[in-house]
């Protein structure tokens, strides 16, 4: 089985997830945002409780609230960090104005590698499909678990809502375009993490949601 667990942290209300395969215990960060030492302590005492095996330190997007815990996971862990290419201006933006926020503190972190749409990360037993959505930001990537039916969003979709498309980097059309041929071309029955607020599903969406639905 394939293990997601949610957690809330720092100012913007962000979701990090921890992921892993229940068999091997190898596990993976995704969009880490704990932001000060009670954050970093409750995800590091459940990956430490959990046996779990780190084995990657994931963005969807590098936007400030995605990417506050980067530094933290990558001295606690030692494990590459992976992201898309086309998002390092956005990584690299962030300590611009993370005092803006009263972020005084951030602590840049560059990749070990970059993540290509079409490839996959391996977790034990799963396997974690890259796929492409860019428009909330220009190097935006989901990561889709096929056998469990499960996607990892970042701030594309969500719950009844789309990502907003009025930062540096976004569009609007190439974001409804993303959800439009990537995410809803997804079984229905797939369950949606997505970057901020609660899981839903792709035919949900596809239904009800009031940017984007094709009901």
């Amino acid at each position: 089985m394939f293990t997601v667990k949610a957690f809330i942290f720092n100012l913007f209300q962000e979701n990090t997830y921890v992921v892993y395969d229940d068999e091997t215990l190898h596990a993976a960060i995704i969009d880490p945002g704990c932001s000060n030492p009670e954050e970093e302590a409750t995800l590091s005492d459940f990956i430490s409780r959990r046996n779990l095996k780190v084995q990657f330190i994931l963005n969807t997007h590098c936007h400030i609230d995605h990417v506050l815990g980067n530094y933290y996971c990558k001295q606690k862990y030692d494990v590459p960090f992976l992201m898309h290419k086309l998002d390092l201006p956005t990584l690299y933006g962030v300590k611009n104005y993370s005092a803006t926020f009263g972020i005084t503190d951030y602590q840049a972190l560059e990749p070990d590698g970059f993540i290509e749409p079409g490839s996959s990360i391996i977790l034990g037993n799963c396997k974690l499909q890259v796929l492409f959505t860019p428009g909330h930001a220009p190097g935006h990537v989901a990561f889709y678990e096929e056998r469990e039916g499960i996607i990892i969003v970042g701030d594309t979709l969500f719950f009844e809502s789309i990502g907003r498309t009025d930062l540096p980097g976004g569009n609007y059309e190439t974001l409804v375009s993303s959800i439009h041929k990537v995410l809803f071309s997804l079984p229905a029955a797939v369950i949606v993490y997505p970057g901020h607020g609660p899981k839903t599903s792709i035919g949900y969406e596809k239904m009800n949601n009031p940017y984007v639905s094709l009901s």
